[in-house]
């Protein structure tokens, strides 16, 4: 009679959970990457140690540190995870009703300024799809299914997805009317200014006319870099469609918008056939088409007469 072996096995839920906690090192980053509770990360984490008769992280303070056991197990997840996902693309590609879910990501200003009312429309005209909207200035990973379409502002949107540009964009340098008015009568006097994190100076252009700069703070997100400017800690660059929704703010006399990152919509080159992308990539190039000027273009009264570049 022969002996039964004994055959170790993890199912895909808890191999998901290993590859998820040695990427997020922390149960709630796994947590909110897999949508499920931090005690249900703990528990397949668990289960799956008391399978292999070993542990599989280290329990810091900090956070999870995977054993070499882990990260074993975790490439072999990344690598069935990958094959799950062309496989599922490869289905979505294929879809041919406008129905069921569609996951759209996009920043979260441009769906305040605009995509709101586009999403709106699109939902009504469209009401068997399945819309959600991840608003994230987060770059998600689409090969991974993180969301079906992305809107995203850069001069490169990559090689590896198909893109359609929407709009071309325009900055402008805009301030209190008070803090404009000073600049304009002291164009050499100290002008202070509030930048994008990682940003060492103001545009050259704007140097070129106002050479004494005096940097304030730097802040890393536009909304609070909105915030300053309205407070009155200085000169702020930002879209030009942000700026004219901004009543407070004034732009800098004499100079001229610039020129910024364009407006794409991405997708996974799996999902060029889907009907539910087509319908959304092309309502989307309509929407931005009819409103580029929001984006390049500076409005009658924006500026005071004789501000003018």
């Amino acid at each position: 009679m022969h002996a039964k072996m004994h055959v170790m096995q993890i199912n895909w839920d808890d191999m998901r959970t290993i590859l998820a906690l040695v990427r997020a090192g922390t149960l709630a980053g796994a947590a909110e990457a897999l949508f499920v509770s931090y005690t249900t990360v703990a528990r397949r984490v668990q289960r799956a140690e008391e399978m292999l008769g070993r542990p599989l992280f280290e329990r810091r303070p900090e956070g999870y540190l995977p054993s070499p056991e882990a990260q074993e197990l975790a490439r072999a997840a990344a690598l069935m995870e990958q094959q799950e996902q062309e496989a599922l693309r490869r289905l979505s590609g294929r879809d041919q009703a406008l129905s069921g879910p569609l996951t759209l990501t996009a920043p979260q200003l441009l769906i305040q300024s605009h995509l709101a009312s586009f999403l709106a429309a699109f939902c009504r005209q469209n009401p068997e799809i399945e819309l959600s909207v991840r608003a994230t200035n987060d770059v998600l990973d689409l090969a991974r299914r993180e969301a079906d379409l992305a809107i995203r502002i850069s001069k490169s949107p990559g090689d590896s997805l198909v893109g359609l540009h929407l709009a071309d964009q325009k900055t402008t340098c805009v301030a209190l009317p008070e803090i404009v008015a000073r600049a304009k009568a002291e164009p050499q006097a100290a002008l202070d200014w509030v930048l994008y994190s990682g940003h060492e100076a103001p545009p050259r252009v704007a140097l070129a006319l106002y050479p004494n700069a005096r940097i304030t703070a730097r802040f890393d997100d536009m909304t609070s870099l909105i915030a300053a400017a309205k407070a009155g800690m200085g000169v702020v660059r930002m879209p030009l469609y942000l700026a004219q929704d901004e009543p407070d703010l004034r732009p800098l006399p004499c100079l001229a918008p610039q020129d910024y990152a364009p407006i794409w919509v991405l997708s996974h080159p799996d999902l060029q056939t889907s009907a539910k992308v087509r319908q959304c990539k092309a309502a989307l190039k309509g929407y931005f088409r009819s409103r580029q000027e929001d984006f390049s273009a500076e409005r009658p009264g924006f500026r005071q007469a004789g501000d003018g570049p």
